[in-house]
């Protein structure tokens, strides 16, 4: 049995195995996927003393709990919960140590939705295509986790960096997504065009980490047949036919035949991943 290893205990809502991601695959029709809050990620790794790149979890709102087969330094990030140590309280946002055979509880979200919890050299997942990361759309990369699943844990890399203060996500009163007009723009009327830009939207229940799906008025369209399969960046605005854009993120499909009306710029989107269903939504149109 490997002693680096942590098995299961609650496995919340939707909890996965992120790293930074596969880019570069999209013509195998492979999306992205990685870390929804890259920064977030990326801090708690550094917490560790892990590299950037090394894969942690990424749990979905109601967070999640695992027991340590052998002691090691977590850390959690991300959107702001309770986080325990066989019941007891421990920091959120600073690297804590866990004996062997200990409980860490990292509970619901108070605002936002997603946290990140880094260990000690890394979830040792199997690469596919160079990553670790769970890609809900293709299937690649490790299950999202259940309970009694085990994990691998992969050798400390250094001690834990430390820091003398963690910035502390507020709640996501407003998510203001500026994006860039096109390509396919001209597939909506002026009138849909100001809808866009004026309209009161707000997160669906819907969203996921294949998109952002927004509640609110829909676009009137100039155009009413559909375009043939066309490439779909992350970041993309896509409009289906209820007229309601839907913002792509990292698991987003690489073609699609409904037309962009913008892309949002991809340092906007670790926000938009942490805006729990309800919160309005601005679209403004960069200059």
């Amino acid at each position: 049995m490997n002693d680096r290893a942590l098995s299961v205990v609650r496995a919340g809502a939707l909890t996965t195995v992120q790293d930074l991601g596969r880019p570069g695959h999209a013509h195998l029709g492979v999306p992205r996927a990685g870390a929804l809050d890259e920064p977030a990620h990326r801090l708690a790794n550094r917490l560790v003393g892990n590299p950037e790149s090394a894969a942690t979890l990424e749990t979905t709102l109601t967070g999640c709990a695992v027991r340590v087969r052998t002691a090691t330094t977590v850390a959690v990030t991300g959107a702001p919960c309770p986080v325990t140590v066989d019941g007891r309280p421990a920091p959120w946002g600073a690297p804590v140590r866990v004996p062997a055979g200990a409980v860490l509880d990292a509970g619901p979200a108070t605002h936002g939705v997603r946290c990140h919890l880094a260990f000690a050299g890394g979830i040792d997942a199997a690469e596919v295509l160079g990553s670790r990361a769970t890609d809900l759309l293709s299937g690649l990369g490790p299950e999202p986790l259940t309970d009694g699943a085990v994990l691998p844990l992969g050798a400390p890399y250094a001690p834990s960096a430390g820091a003398d203060a963690v910035p502390h996500p507020g709640p996501v009163a407003e998510l203001l997504l500026p994006f860039l007009p096109g390509p396919r723009d001209d597939w909506f009327t002026d009138a849909g065009l100001r809808t866009l830009a004026t309209g009161r939207f707000r997160v669906s229940p819907a969203s996921n980490r294949i998109g952002l799906r927004t509640a609110g008025p829909a676009l009137e369209r100039a155009r009413h047949g559909e375009l043939p399969s066309e490439g779909m960046p992350l970041g993309a605005l896509q409009v289906p036919p209820d007229g309601l854009p839907v913002l792509f993120l990292h698991d987003h499909p690489t073609t699609g035949g409904y037309p962009v009306v913008g892309v949002v710029p991809e340092r906007h989107l670790a926000r938009a991943a942490q805006a729990a269903p309800g919160t309005p939504v601005r679209f403004l149109r960069m200059r």
